[in-house]
């Protein structure tokens, strides 16, 4: 596995909103080597809150992501505070001055970075969550430059009701007083918690809580639970414009905003001429099966899957064996496809 994380940077990276983020840094890791016909590159991108590191589940010998078949490209996220970020931006975009970044904006920077490391055409994109809509950009954006597209919990449109959610967790760590409008001299860890407890009651099912799965996770108590796992994962290591900036990229996801498509979804699924794989979690509160199975019938011959269990959103991100072993299962398919 890989030890070194590298930095792929890009003096201007011109933005959909029309503004321009320069002196970016895109921090990646890699896995396995390309090779000679250099065919085999995979690109997996981090999702909300997610790191390069987090994405380790998936790869590894014998898994359908295993780096002695593929080289697999793991690039941090703007925004997640390891690739340029509020937090960590040139002087004039740093901390509440940091524009809003899209997805298609995202996808444009690791097009930049695939080709610097020498990838005509990557052989797949693959994704959960935030991740997956990513990896549809690309089916749309560079469809002659993708292989084939897996897109695991995550739609190419972020739903008006995701949005009123996104909206809530936002508005849970602004409200802190010490936020002072993205100008804080201390992390406003009251608002950070806050937006946890909010995340807590979404990101996995009802049924989740209902039967207490959180005991395979190893907590006692669901209030342990959302202490432990939850408040703790949006305060650890964590700046708050970084997470308002993910927050915006998500709000905004729309693969056919701009004139090409004029808003028109499923004329934008449509160019997608990559075998592509869209897979639901039957009780995801986030992406509901509903909407990734119309997004499905816009993608010609798209297969469209289903995660059954309580695990809701976090089916696909590795946390349930039973889950990541179809996820595994189904990836692999797809790859060899």
């Amino acid at each position: 596995m890989a030890e070194i994380i590298m930095t792929h940077r890009i003096d201007e990276l011109p933005l959909e909103s029309g503004e321009t983020l320069r002196d970016v840094e895109i921090r990646y890791r890699t896995y396995g080597r390309l090779n000679a016909e250099r065919s085999n590159a995979v690109l997996y991108p981090t999702w909300f809150l997610g790191r390069d590191s987090d994405n380790t589940w998936a790869i590894g010998p014998g898994k359908a992501l295993d780096p002695n078949r593929y080289f697999v490209v793991v690039p941090n996220l703007i925004g997640n505070g390891i690739s340029t970020s509020p937090s960590r931006a040139a002087t004039e975009h740093s901390g509440a001055n940091f524009p809003v970044v899209t997805y298609r904006d995202q996808v444009q920077a690791q097009y930049d970075l695939v080709r610097t490391l020498g990838i005509e055409r990557l052989h797949a994109a693959v994704g959960w969550s935030m991740g997956a809509a990513q990896a549809l950009h690309w089916g749309v954006e560079y469809p002659e430059s993708v292989g084939r597209v897996m897109a695991s919990c995550g739609t190419a449109r972020t739903t008006e009701h995701n949005r009123v959610f996104l909206d809530g967790v936002a508005a849970a760590i602004t409200a802190d007083s010490d936020f002072a409008d993205g100008h804080y001299r201390e992390q406003p860890v009251r608002g950070l918690r806050a937006a946890g407890r909010v995340y807590a009651g979404w990101a996995f099912s009802q049924a989740f809580y209902r039967e207490q799965a959180y005991h395979t996770l190893g907590f006692r108590s669901c209030e342990e639970f959302v202490v432990g796992f939850w408040e703790e994962i949006f305060v650890r290591d964590r700046d708050a414009n970084d997470v308002l900036s993910m927050i915006e990229t998500w709000k905004r996801g729309d693969v056919a905003s701009g004139p090409r498509f004029d808003g028109d979804l499923a004329a934008a699924l449509g160019t997608i001429t990559a075998p592509t794989l869209i897979l639901a979690a039957e009780r995801d509160l986030y992406f509901c099966a509903e909407d990734l199975e119309y997004e499905a019938s816009c993608i010609p011959g798209a297969r469209f899957e289903v995660l059954p269990g309580v695990w809701g959103h976090a089916a696909g991100a590795g946390v349930n064996p039973v889950d990541s072993a179809v996820v595994d299962r189904l990836t692999r398919e797809l790859l060899e496809q």
